[in-house]
């Protein structure tokens, strides 16, 4: 079978000058590429060299061909419109000689990609929609996006999301977002088996650095309990607000490391050493880094957005956040901590078994058998 992705993955040059991409979504197609003919993925391609997060193409089989880049703030947002015509030029050549498409959703282009898809491919195509699909306060072009999933695509497109939602189209699947291989669930078993409790707890928040994804709150919760001894967070990623976040950190009694963007190895020695995971955003589908942070033994103490509750139940494999408040992190982060030994070892034993959803292996035979309907 012959797949092309169209998506708004960010590809840039490393130093040597090898194309390399936004990890989590590159590994992914590097699995999905095993037992495929071939991959292409269309996406923009930046100027710049790549950040520690990206990943090269691991496979012979996976071509890539390059978009103009588009979107940003205020007046940039019309690049949107203004690259159209390249993007949607260069998409019509490479899905010539396709099987089955893949479009990755919500995005600045899916504007008019989708439409384009709908008027000449009918049902050879998948949207992969990764974004809350049941977010009241969504983006007007994700709505936008929405609405047409809803209501303008054929019966015979399939559409994944990150959930289970009654009253949908029977062509609106729920699908679990991968993020763990063969190698990660030994290592997780193994940090399962061997992990003990030590006299410092430490918690772990990794993501954007930004207000959307509660880093604001995190500080303002941690300045607030006003730990002195045993206590550390570590802070996994980059943004724009970063500067400032370090600035109030500074005036926290409390061990508080900002790592910056981290290779995947060290992203999961991060999570073998931590007791849990903190993620209070405003919204998200189903974050990659709560599936990951099960794997390796790291408690979910997250916002009770989007699909996550229908993994994650409230006191019994971990805490939810609502209302997103720095008061309400206080109070999951104060219950966490009161866990003795044994209820730790219960909760990271029945989330390593939850895990499995979030493997590549499971992720791709779902594939085989819900999407591209291969018969045996």
């Amino acid at each position: 079978m012959k797949i092309a992705i169209i998506s708004h993955t960010e590809h840039y040059r490393d130093s040597s000058g090898k194309i390399k991409g936004w990890g989590p979504t590159i590994k992914e197609i590097n699995k999905l590429a095993i037992g495929t003919n071939s991959i292409v993925h269309i996406a923009p391609f930046h100027k710049g060299i790549a950040p520690k997060s990206s990943l090269s193409y691991s496979e012979k089989n996976i071509n890539y061909l390059p978009l103009k880049p588009s979107g940003g703030r205020g007046l940039r947002k019309l690049s949107i419109l203004l690259n159209a015509p390249y993007n949607l030029f260069v998409i019509y050549k490479a899905l010539k000689s396709i099987d089955f498409i893949q479009f990755r959703a919500p995005t600045g282009m899916g504007i008019y990609v989708l439409p384009f898809l709908r008027l000449f491919y009918n049902s050879k195509y998948w949207i992969k929609y990764a974004g809350n699909w049941k977010d009241e306060k969504m983006p007007f072009g994700n709505k936008l996006q929405k609405k047409w999933l809803q209501n303008f695509t054929s019966k015979n497109t399939k559409i994944t999301v990150n959930g289970f939602w009654i009253n949908e189209r029977n062509n609106i699947i729920p699908f679990e977002n991968p993020c763990l291989d063969k190698n990660d669930r030994k290592l997780g078993y193994n940090l399962l088996v061997a992990k003990k409790l030590k006299k410092t707890v430490e918690f772990c928040f990794v993501g954007a650095l930004n207000k959307h994804k509660g880093v604001d709150k995190i500080l303002k919760a941690i300045n607030e309990l006003n730990f002195k001894n045993n206590i550390k967070f570590h802070f996994v990623g980059d943004g724009f607000d970063r500067f400032e976040f370090e600035k109030i950190a500074k005036y926290i009694n409390t061990t508080i490391i900002f790592h910056g963007f981290l290779e995947k190895d060290a992203i999961s020695s991060i999570y073998s050493k931590s007791d849990f995971i903190i993620l209070p955003s405003k919204s998200e589908g189903f974050p990659k880094v709560i599936g990951e942070a099960m794997n390796y033994g790291c408690i979910p103490i997250v916002s009770d957005v989007s699909c996550i509750s229908q993994y994650i139940q409230n006191g019994v494999n971990g805490f939810l956040i609502k209302p997103i408040t720095s008061k309400e992190i206080i109070k999951n982060i104060q219950l966490a901590i009161k866990l003795n030994g044994n209820e730790k070892e219960i909760i990271k034993k029945y989330n390593y078994e939850l895990a499995e959803k979030f493997t590549y292996e499971y992720y791709n035979h779902r594939i085989k058998n819900e999407i591209f309907e291969i018969k045996k």
